[in-house]
């Protein structure tokens, strides 16, 4: 139902072939192959995703795909490591990773200075729009724990990112942020 976004959300990170990109959360994966057709056969894409039911649809389908250039992490996004900086990070529908410094401060210090950051999911319309705000909750409320901060869910994000562009999407229930990684934001915010 949402695969055009997650496909909007991946047009809009510049990967070029042989670039690293992290995928926050990438539940079953269905971000990966867009990916990986941007970053080619001598790039690296990385899941990271600690829900074993997802991580294990998500590498049923890479080991399926035969996708040697795709590993998944089982990690929490607080504790994921790469053994270089990624040249990229996605988070699609992450909101509660997007809330946290804990893993923003974790996930940025896997990234080169400079390196692309974009992000999208769902948030709360205006106000006035009563009957969008009770899909909203519907469609979300399963997926999130806290809906707090679901009317700006790039305001954390936005201490790590250098000139972060956001724009509503579907109505204003959905955005997409596309900047780049602050310098120095390996060891937290600026």
């Amino acid at each position: 139902m949402f695969q055009y976004w997650r496909n909007e959300l991946v047009r809009a990170l510049p990967l070029r072939p042989g670039d690293t990109v992290v995928d926050v959360g990438c539940g079953s994966g269905l971000c990966l192959a867009g990916l990986r057709a941007k970053v080619g056969p001598t790039g690296r894409v990385v899941g990271v995703e600690e829900a074993p039911a997802m991580v294990e649809l998500a590498r049923a389908e890479v080991e399926r795909k035969g996708w040697r250039e795709v590993t998944l992490s089982t990690e929490p996004a607080e504790r994921f490591s790469l053994p270089a900086p990624a040249d990229a990070a996605l988070f699609c529908a992450v909101h509660d990773v997007l809330m946290s410094r804990a893993a923003l401060d974790n996930v940025f210090a896997q990234l080169r200075p400079g390196a692309w950051v974009v992000a999208g999911g769902g948030k709360w319309p205006p106000v006035w729009n009563v009957p969008l705000t009770a899909l909203v909750a519907a469609l979300h409320a399963p997926y999130v724990r806290d809906l707090a901060a679901f009317d700006r869910p790039w305001q954390v994000l936005e201490e790590y990112v250098d000139d972060l562009v956001v724009t509503e999407v579907a109505f204003g229930s959905g955005y997409r942020a596309v900047g780049r990684a602050r310098a120095g934001t390996e060891e937290g915010p600026v």
